[in-house]
């Protein structure tokens, strides 16, 4: 009887054990992913300087959408928290949009080397962003699927792991862009 009750006490203690180190594992890739999504806007920032000095010779009477990129990379530095350096995200990728539209009407800026692989490159990176996303949102998924489920649910009470959110886009970025002349 005590072998069969020492038995199941280090089977309880191994799911525990299990459990405790999956939501664990779970919410360091959640935080990877984050980092991950964090490095890509990094990039993109640092990119932005160069795209808009190219842009500034063709485009000298656009000034308000030189400024747009240059104000939204100064709030994406500053940003301190996550949620701000989302906003902040969301007004880089608004302003890059308008840059990129209003290129359409100066064929030189379009044929500019520079410019053309600024554009390349900044392009990559929003599809490595939108990746990188994604893989968050997948992270984010697998983690509250176990911290909200039975018996997921104890051990994240246990050690007061809670669900997180998704990674949602904002309204503004899903306004199409509109370029005036």
């Amino acid at each position: 009887m005590i072998w069969i009750l020492l038995a199941l006490a280090v089977v309880i203690f191994l799911v525990v054990v299990s459990y405790i180190n999956r939501i664990i594992l779970l919410g360091n890739r959640v935080d990877n992913a984050w980092s991950q999504i964090d490095v890509q806007l990094k990039k993109r920032v640092d990119l932005v300087p160069n795209l808009v000095e190219t842009v500034k010779g063709y485009m000298k009477h656009e000034k308000d959408a030189i400024s747009a990129v240059t104000k939204a990379r100064e709030r994406m530095l500053g940003a301190k928290t996550d949620e701000d350096r989302l906003k902040a995200n969301s007004q880089i990728a608004g302003a890059l949009k308008t840059i990129f539209a209003l290129a359409e009407n100066y064929p030189n800026l379009k044929a500019n080397e520079n410019f053309m692989m600024l554009q390349e490159e900044l392009s990559a990176v929003e599809n490595k962003i939108a990746y990188s996303r994604q893989f968050y949102n997948d992270s984010i998924l697998m983690y509250n699927n176990l911290v909200s489920t039975f018996p997921g649910v104890i051990f994240a009470g246990i050690i007061g792991k809670e669900k997180k959110k998704h990674l949602e886009i904002t309204a503004e970025e899903r306004k199409p862009v509109k370029v005036k002349f």
